[in-house]
């Protein structure tokens, strides 16, 4: 019989469409009956008519039923794929405009610092209802798959509060993939190690990364037999591409050892150095790409996707449908996982699981990122051991931060909420206490439309708000704010424009 995939957040063209595109590249997937739900109707419908028109020109018998209704969406399905954005773009805004008040600068903000834990307040009790009705809607042996952001903190309030085995997918471990290799394809070049017009690929280079999720560590890198670890900070140096757009990272491989997965501008932002003096913050970013670390990189492109596909939906009912077969497929997990459950062929990828000992000197009640295999028996994670004990350091900081965010969305609690942002290595390297505090008060009031479970507190806070006394705020835009693009200014760059808003990895193309 065929299986019944639910999506939902179906409304994200770039990864419903390709995602959708992965399961029915495998043969015997290729009846999937999918099930969109999003709970705004335009989005959903614009992306149900790009789906039905793949299907069709492909000529495989998969069916999509578009609906409103979340429990029909999951009624009877086999795998659930999350892809929402709790709040959308209005609130994202706000997670990264208010903490520039304060001086928080942050390029992405949707996994920690301020808005990543903002985020998660929002996403969290949503979660939790989708965990709800799974458990009472979908099959029994439903697995839940999310790529949603912050990916640890949702990940971890499903496992321990929703009682739905969830496991968090990224594309973070593939990227850093491509730019280990490249790196060593330079490397060996200048050792004469290997000929001037000779590739290293991905295929070439065994990687084991292991941590949390982006802030994964590459611990194991072999090329022809050699452990590339000791080399790789040699070899990254040996790009001026990566020279000049990868700074934090390669300052980070430096001093910790090991290189880590997320990109400059994410890493930029989830430790202390590199982000709290706004004079320093250019010296470590570049504006080339946005991941590489621009001030709201992430929601400027995408405002730009949401209206350029808005805009240009017509043209793509009528340019090329996508194409169900191998040399297309994507590199995001979640169709390889669903193809080995379903079939037995095994799958080795990194995934998001609860630890359980995995990562001996990581919490056990945390989210890690671990290599694991899939085949017919189930997801199996092996034992990682100990990480190497500074970027184990780096991990534990960041899981106290996500700990508390958790509790705090789960019980409507201001002071863990608080306590949270205290934590957070960069605000704690930019804001005293008071500012602390007062700046969760403005995010609350921001958020009050997605945030019941903080309806006392956000009374509460208007009132700190409305009588004082008050610390000073600044109007500050960043260190590196980009202007978003118009309609017109994006007509100038239409393929461009056109592939990036269909792309789930924002920054595949740099």
């Amino acid at each position: 019989m065929s299986i019944k995939v639910a999506v939902i957040g179906a409304g994200s063209v770039g990864f419903t469409r390709g995602i959708c595109r992965d399961i029915l590249t495998v043969p015997e997937l290729q009846d999937t009956k999918f099930a969109f739900h999003d709970i705004n109707e335009h989005n959903l419908d614009m992306t149900t008519q790009l789906m039905r028109r793949d299907i069709e020109a492909n000529g495989v018998p998969a069916t999509v039923t578009p609906t409103l209704d979340r429990k029909a969406a999951l009624d009877g399905a086999d795998y659930v794929l999350c892809f929402v954005r709790v709040g959308g773009l209005e609130a994202f805004a706000t997670d990264v405009d208010i903490p520039l008040k304060y001086g928080v600068d942050q390029c992405v903000g949707d996994t920690l610092g301020p808005g990543g834990i903002m985020y998660a307040q929002r996403g969290i009790p949503v979660l939790l209802d989708f965990c709800r009705d799974i458990k009472t809607h979908a099959a029994s042996d439903c697995t839940f798959l999310n790529y949603s952001n912050p990916m640890a903190m949702l990940t971890w309030a499903c496992n321990k509060y929703g009682g739905v085995k969830t496991i968090g997918l990224c594309h973070g471990v593939q990227g850093g993939h491509w730019q280990i290799a490249r790196a060593i394809e330079s490397w060996a070049r200048e050792k004469g190690m290997i000929a001037e017009d000779e590739k290293v690929t991905k295929k070439d280079v065994d990687i084991v990364c292991a941590g949390i999720n982006h802030q994964t560590w590459y611990v194991q890198i072999r090329w022809r037999g050699m452990d590339m670890v000791p080399h790789l900070l040699e070899a990254f140096e040996s790009v001026e591409h990566f020279r000049q757009t990868e700074k934090v990272r390669i300052d980070m491989l430096r001093r910790f050892g090991y290189y880590s997965t997320e990109s400059n501008g994410h890493l930029s932002e989830y430790v202390p150095w590199y982000r709290k003096r706004p004079s320093e913050i250019m010296e470590w970013i570049d504006l080339g790409s946005w991941i590489n670390g621009e001030t709201g990189g992430y929601l400027r492109v995408c405002t730009e996707g949401r209206r350029w596909f808005e805009h240009d939906f017509p043209n793509w009912m009528s340019g090329e449908p996508n194409s169900f077969t191998p040399d297309k497929r994507g590199e995001e997990h979640g169709s390889y996982i669903i193809e080995s459950l379903e079939t037995g062929r095994v799958y080795r990828g990194h995934f998001n699981v609860v630890n359980n000992g995995v990562i001996a000197n990581l919490p056990n009640d945390c989210i890690i990122e671990a290599p694991g295999y899939v085949d017919r028996n189930g997801v199996n994670m092996p034992l990682v051991g100990d990480l190497p004990l500074g970027c184990a350091a780096v991990c534990n900081v960041s899981v106290s931060v996500q700990r508390l965010a958790v509790e705090a969305a789960v019980h409507g609690d201001d002071t863990l909420l608080k306590q949270a942002m205290m934590m957070d290595p960069l605000t704690g390297a930019v804001c005293n206490p008071p500012e602390i505090w007062q700046m969760a008060d403005e995010m609350l009031i921001a958020g009050e439309a997605w945030l019941p479970q903080y309806s006392d507190a956000i009374s509460a806070a208007k009132e700190r708000l409305a009588t004082g006394p008050l610390v000073l705020t600044r109007d500050y835009a960043g260190a590196a704010r980009l202007p978003t693009k118009t309609i017109e200014e994006m007509e100038t760059k239409a393929q461009e424009q056109r592939k990036l808003a269909g792309e789930s990895d924002k920054a595949k193309e740099r």
